[in-house]
């Protein structure tokens, strides 16, 4: 049994990819994945077990996927700017 995870999210749209860190518990990461799928983003994310091939995040590779630094970040972005109600400009 595996006791630590990558955390690799992909933007689908683009085929980008970034390797956000480790966990031991992969619950957060997944459910923002399906939260920004469920906004209508085009992203998935992976969780590989952290092994003896795969002990730096630099040896990960996805076939047909670009590595992209701050994906995540700009990933969070859209998907605030998707599901943030606009400001009312008004007060009165």
């Amino acid at each position: 049994m595996f006791s630590k995870f990558w955390q690799v999210i992909k933007d689908d749209t683009k085929r980008t990819f970034e390797v956000c860190g480790q966990c031991s518990s992969e619950n957060s990461f997944t459910n923002k994945i399906y939260g920004m799928q469920k906004a209508g983003m085009n992203v998935s994310g992976i969780t590989p077990p952290v092994t003896n091939k795969t002990s730096s995040k630099d040896l990960i590779k996805i076939t047909g996927y670009t590595k992209e630094d701050g994906l995540q970040q700009r990933l969070a972005n859209q998907f605030r700017q998707l599901t943030t109600p606009p400001m009312d400009d008004e007060w009165e």
